[in-house]
């Protein structure tokens, strides 16, 4: 390793020791900047130090990316080039940093810095992973602009996205560059567009630059396009059209095969021209061609690289509809990626893949279909397709088990998850613990206790062993319904299990005391907490003083707080002193405030400020005032 490397590699650690140990970590901040003066590198820095830098140390923490990249530029005799932007970008796509993006480019070109074909089309990929088509139409007219040749795959790209997005005038614009600069159009990119173009477009027109565009770029798949002209024209109630340019299509070298057929005949099922279609389906026989399943097979996986899964569905429900082949795989691979923009459609492919082919989807697209449908509302339609794949023997083992059951528990569907936890145990499946707890949480969110509870005792007759979340589930919501016993002695036995209570367990326990006003039970708990985890605890005392404060118990809180180990934590004071000021408890206030200037005059100018700082964003910070100048006068 070079000397430079070398450099990088001990400015990369420094700076992820550095922020990771501040109080916001992995952010940029001035004792991170002094940090890296410390090292004495200033006048070595290089846009290749930038980088390396960069790209692998920060890239995934782009707050402390962009703030290097911003001390790099004010160094004496530095300035950016490709490399460093390179690396800035990266980093700040893969946290998908859009406005920051923007921004660097708007200082690339008012700069006129020239970057690499590279970085160019690494940001444009980015901006149409994030959807942002019409940014990225604009940094490769910069590119464009500056002589870089962007990869013919990157413009047809942009151009389905900038069709699919809605962007229509854009489209037109970057169609008509790519023909004129000799740019090299895909089935991908043309496809897209000339399927949206075609609906608004003379059928002159279409057809003459639909044979320009196939003269030029003899890679296109003729068949492909035709179908997507006819459907774009079905679509937009123009059957008629798509039926009379269907001998011009095979004129030009688009021959439309069975489906291309088939589109139009249903159209004119639809409006009623039963004639019309009986023509068609002459023609059809006559003319038409099978439909080669490997070209639709690649133009969908295209596709669906390309993030185009409007355009995917539409081109698969053509193929499904009319029960032509299609691979497994591609069925697949569509169930998980349509279900995001089209849960209906999804299920769809699902029962034509489990009914037509036989074929059971791989356990990640169920995942995939599950959350989607979860995420859109649509529960019934979970249930129905984990019924039909039931009915198919599909759940037969833990792994799908587990999804059917989280899943269905997301859903609140929990009579069902818990039908399906029965199912498994009659075929001689032991439920494990993260089965357990989705059922327990969803039992919790739908306020049906007993049945939570019963699933805790068969927990324990199973043999299942429980853990921190079944516990903290449990805990929570007992707290939660006032019965504090309970959550109390699953507390005590957590704790006899080895099991260590987190920040959220203390809380509630607490929390549900001070309601039930034990509060020598409350005072227990978060002795425990101090015995377990100081750190833990001195998060938890201000919820601790917060729920004294809210039931009433503003003597007792005093008193917690006049503990040694207390005293520094001036948060906790400042709770008690709001509080105390909202309830009128003035007195309270001033007589916890003479003890912290007896034991700790250092403190009071802290806590006054923090405490006058709060009631600034009060509803009503006049009615404060006259317990500020009590204060002040301890």
């Amino acid at each position: 390793m070079g000397p430079a490397a070398e450099l990088a590699v001990r400015i990369g650690r420094e700076l992820l020791k550095v922020s990771g140990s501040s109080r916001s970590a992995r952010t940029w901040s001035p004792s991170v900047e002094q940090s890296l003066h410390g090292l004495g590198f200033r006048h070595s820095v290089s846009p290749l130090l930038v980088a390396r830098v960069i790209d692998p140390f920060l890239l995934n923490h782009h707050s402390l990316a962009l703030g290097f990249f911003n001390w790099a530029a004010q160094q004496p005799g530095y300035s950016h080039d490709s490399l460093s932007y390179h690396s800035i970008f990266k980093s700040l796509s893969l946290s998908r940093q859009f406005s920051a993006m923007d921004a660097l480019f708007k200082q690339v070109k008012s700069q006129k810095i020239l970057l690499d074909s590279s970085v160019y089309r690494s940001l444009i990929d980015a901006l149409l992973l994030g959807r942002k088509a019409q940014s990225a139409f604009w940094v490769l007219e910069e590119a464009l602009s500056t002589g870089r040749e962007i990869h013919p795959d990157v413009c047809n790209r942009l151009l389905a996205a900038l069709t699919s997005d809605g962007y229509s005038d854009y489209a037109q614009k970057l169609f008509v560059k790519m023909r004129q600069r000799g740019i090299s159009l895909n089935t991908l990119g043309f496809g897209v567009y000339i399927g949206s173009f075609c609906r608004s477009s003379e059928t002159n027109q279409l057809l003459r630059s639909v044979d320009e565009v196939k003269k030029a770029n003899l890679n296109i798949n003729g068949s492909i396009i035709a179908l997507l002209i006819l459907h774009g024209l079905c679509k937009s109630s123009r059957e008629m059209e798509a039926f009379y340019i269907l001998e011009e299509l095979r004129n030009i070298d688009c021959k439309p095969d069975f489906m291309a057929y088939r589109i139009i005949a249903e159209a004119f099922v639809l409006t009623g021209n039963l004639y019309e279609r009986q023509v068609v389906l002459k023609k059809k026989r006559k003319l038409g061609v099978a439909p080669r399943s490997s070209d639709y097979r690649y133009f969908i996986v295209d596709l669906i690289s390309a993030k185009r899964l409007t355009e995917a569905k539409e081109v698969a429900e053509v193929i499904v509809s009319g029960n032509f082949p299609i691979d497994y795989d591609i069925l697949d691979s569509l169930i998980g990626s349509v279900s995001a923009v089209d849960p209906d459609s999804a299920v769809g492919f699902l029962n034509f893949m489990v009914i037509n082919t036989g074929k059971l989807p791989a356990i990640r697209t169920l995942s995939k279909l599950s959350k989607n449908l979860c995420r859109h509302d649509k529960s019934d339609h979970l249930i129905k397709a984990y019924e039909l794949l039931s009915s198919k023997g599909y759940f037969s083992e833990l792994e799908s088990y587990s999804l059917m059951i989280s899943f269905l528990c997301k859903a609140g569907r929990v009579r069902e998850g818990y039908s399906a936890l029965h199912e498994m145990k009659k075929k001689g499946l032991d439920p494990d613990v993260s089965i357990y707890n989705a059922l327990i949480e969803a039992c919790c969110r739908a306020e049906m206790i007993r049945p939570a509870k019963k699933l805790w005792d068969e927990m324990f007759v199973e043999g299942c062993r429980m853990n921190l979340t079944t516990y903290n589930v449990l805990i929570k919501k007992l707290s939660e319904e006032g019965e504090v016993e309970d959550s109390l002695r699953l507390f005590q036995k957590m704790l006899e299990k080895g099991i260590e209570p987190d920040e959220t367990i203390y809380t509630s326990l607490i929390e549900g005391l001070c309601k039930d006003t034990k509060l020598e039970a409350a005072l227990e708990v978060f002795k425990k907490c101090m015995e377990r985890d100081k750190t833990v605890a001195r998060r938890v005392l201000s919820t601790f003083v917060l729920n004294l404060c809210s039931n009433g118990h503003f003597a007792e809180a005093s008193q917690l707080l006049r503990k040694r180990e207390h005293l520094e934590h001036t948060g906790a004071h400042v709770v008690l002193l709001k509080c105390v000021a909202d309830a009128k408890e003035v007195e309270i206030g001033i007589r916890h405030m003479k003890w912290i200037k007896e034991v700790s005059p250092s403190l009071v100018h802290t806590i006054s400020s923090d405490l006058l700082a709060s009631f600034c964003s009060s509803s009503d910070p006049d009615s404060i005032l006259p317990f500020i100048h009590a204060l002040e006068h301890t």
